[in-house]
């Protein structure tokens, strides 16, 4: 697909090229697939794709959820039994109306999100009490028909988890959805490195069919915010659409409180390229790398078994040390070989030839530093070790670094303008009006409040950035995909 084995632009002077170029030249993904917005995900997205599941799924389970898997087509009256969510979605769903050469009775909808699917069981598993809470999840791929689409940003099918919980009271509700943002920080935050705010979504900006909406954003390169997780208390909306009632200790029966949770999988994904990577091509945390550790012979006639046998040895210690290493002896020459894992974005890299083997050490690059430095044979693994935490703090210290310069704080119209041109999130006092909001997309386009910190209070914060009428708020607002 790519000619050129590097990347040819600066990702802070063309960030969509340079995207695309990591996506293909990677080997990420495949586009050619033939149906837009449907990509093939290759071996190497995949396997980052599998480490961020297992990291997700590991929190999730400690915190007592239990793993599912429902049907992916949805009976059609299962969607128009909340309003508000059907009305949301509707339009972006497909639909399954033929199987062979017969129409099927009733329409089947390839699930856009399964919060009907979920609560539709709900109602026969939840009886008492003793049924709650009940906190599931499941790994799946979702479909929705979008208009515009870009590989792991915006697709028609696409990479989530979707965590559902039922509970007795509001308040557990409430404890669940702080949880969710506790789950998405340990995960996307201490073991990927990708900084993000967790903002509640302004009312109508919310999910659809939900009491209100929780959403961690980070910022990209272009100044696009993407979101990369949400979390929503469903109040008891779905509840009473689909007649989800238990008998409490009182012996009445009463409605369940429900939450849902949407580690966007993919979305996270793009975070990972887009805010570790160089101009070199990806830089990868140790934990997520499909290759954490690669091996590269380096020798010239005679010398080939001599630095082989060495590196088979050092291969061979890595692996049994746990470490997912491999040895590349392809017919390459070293810098060919250096490139291509530099792009790929593999943390560690170990050269060994004729001066390694004789001199018993071997030379260490790490690729977030791009440095080199000697290390001892026999302090080689204990070195490993300290680059998996070394690398994963540099990458946390960086991107932290870079997001907290992309806020800019604005008081007047003339600033915000001024910040989003400047490729920022604007933090500003806001009426709160969605008719100023409205304003203020209309002015800019793909400008969007973004919501307020989960635990603000309204307030009086002086005078609206954007209207000048009281501000009741202090908002973030920015440009998002």
């Amino acid at each position: 697909m790519a000619t050129e084995l590097g990347i040819t632009v600066a990702k802070e002077e063309d960030f969509s090229e340079w995207f695309t170029q990591v996506l293909l030249k990677a080997d990420l993904v495949d586009i050619r697939y033939g149906v837009q917005g449907f990509i093939v995900h290759k071996p190497w997205a995949m396997r980052i794709i599998r480490q961020i599941y297992r990291m997700f799924e590991e929190e999730l389970e400690k915190t007592g959820h239990e793993p599912v898997l429902f049907p992916t087509v949805i009976p059609e009256e299962y969607l128009e039994k909340e309003k508000e969510h059907v009305e949301g979605f509707k339009p972006e769903v497909f639909w399954v109306t033929e199987a062979g050469d017969e129409k099927l009775e009733r329409r089947l909808a390839l699930r856009p999100t399964s919060e009907t699917a979920f609560y539709s069981m709900y109602a026969l598993w939840i009886q008492s009490w003793r049924d709650l809470p009940l906190k599931l999840y499941q790994s799946v791929s979702v479909y929705r028909y979008e208009k515009t689409t870009r590989p792991f940003i915006r697709g028609r099918e696409f990479l989530w988890i979707e965590a559902h919980c039922a509970f007795a009271t509001h308040e557990e509700a409430l404890r669940q959805v702080r949880e969710d943002m506790e789950n998405s920080r340990k995960v996307i935050w201490e073991k990927l490195g990708i900084p993000f705010l967790f903002l509640r979504r302004p009312p109508w900006d919310k999910f659809h069919g939900a009491e209100d909406t929780y959403a961690a954003d980070t910022i990209m390169p272009d100044g696009r915010v993407l979101q990369i997780s949400s979390t929503h208390d469903l109040g008891q909306r779905f509840a009473r659409a689909f007649g989800i009632m238990f008998v409490d200790k009182d012996g009445k029966r009463k409605y369940v409180w429900q939450t849902c949770y949407g580690p966007g999988i993919w979305r996270i994904v793009a975070a990972l390229i887009a805010i570790h990577g160089d101009d070199k091509g990806l830089v990868l945390p140790f934990d997520v790398a499909p290759i954490q550790v690669v091996i590269v012979p380096i020798y010239y006639g005679d010398e080939r078994e001599e630095v082989l046998e060495k590196c088979r040895r050092i291969r061979d210690e890595l692996s049994r040390a746990g470490y997912r290493v491999l040895l590349d002896d392809r017919e390459r020459t070293p810098g060919w070989k250096f490139n291509d894992w530099e792009l790929r974005g593999v943390p560690v890299r170990v050269e060994i030839g004729r001066r390694e083997v004789e001199g018993g050490y071997v030379t260490v690059f790490r690729r977030d530093l791009r440095a080199r430095e000697r290390v001892p044979d026999e302090k080689l693994i204990p070195r490993i070790e300290e680059l998996r935490r070394e690398i994963l703090e540099t990458l946390k210290e960086r991107a932290r670094r870079y997001f907290e310069s992309r806020i800019a704080e604005v008081r007047t119209r003339e600033e915000l303008v001024e910040a989003i041109k400047r490729r920022m999130i604007a933090k500003m006092p806001f009426c709160g009006r969605e008719e100023c909001a409205e304003s203020m997309r209309s002015s800019i386009e793909g400008l969007k409040v973004r919501g307020t910190e989960l635990d603000h209070v309204e307030g009086d914060y002086g005078r609206c950035a954007w209207c000048g009428a009281p501000a009741r708020y202090i908002v973030y607002v920015a440009k998002s995909y």
